[in-house]
């Protein structure tokens, strides 16, 4: 089936929360803030593929979203960044703020 329009949301990956910890070991008086930062959330990016031809396979999906950022730990370790989120999507695909009609993107190679 030929689809060319379709209505899904797209969101980033929300960033991984950060460690609240404090130094602490034998002979190290005030040690200091040890927690590591959250890892960051997954990034979305459009691709072109000339060899795509319809958006049908995005007519189940509402919603798309990439993946979250992990938590960070003690000791300074920083948490693991999410997964990116790649939409394929044929030439010529323009994509449009639903609330606003701003178009966004214009996709055209």
């Amino acid at each position: 089936m030929f689809s060319d329009s379709v209505v899904i949301t797209v969101s980033s990956g929300k960033g991984g929360a950060g460690c609240v910890a404090f130094r602490r070991e034998k002979f190290v008086l005030q040690g200091g803030p040890d927690g590591g930062d959250g890892g960051k959330g997954g990034d979305v990016y459009f691709k072109v593929d000339n060899n795509t031809h319809t958006l049908a396979n995005f007519q189940g999906n509402k919603t798309l979203k990439a993946d979250k950022g992990q938590p960070g730990s003690g000791s300074n370790m920083y948490g693991k960044s999410g997964k990116r989120l790649t939409i394929v999507v044929p030439p010529g695909t323009q994509v449009v703020d639903v609330e606003t009609g701003e178009v966004l993107l214009d996709l055209l190679t």
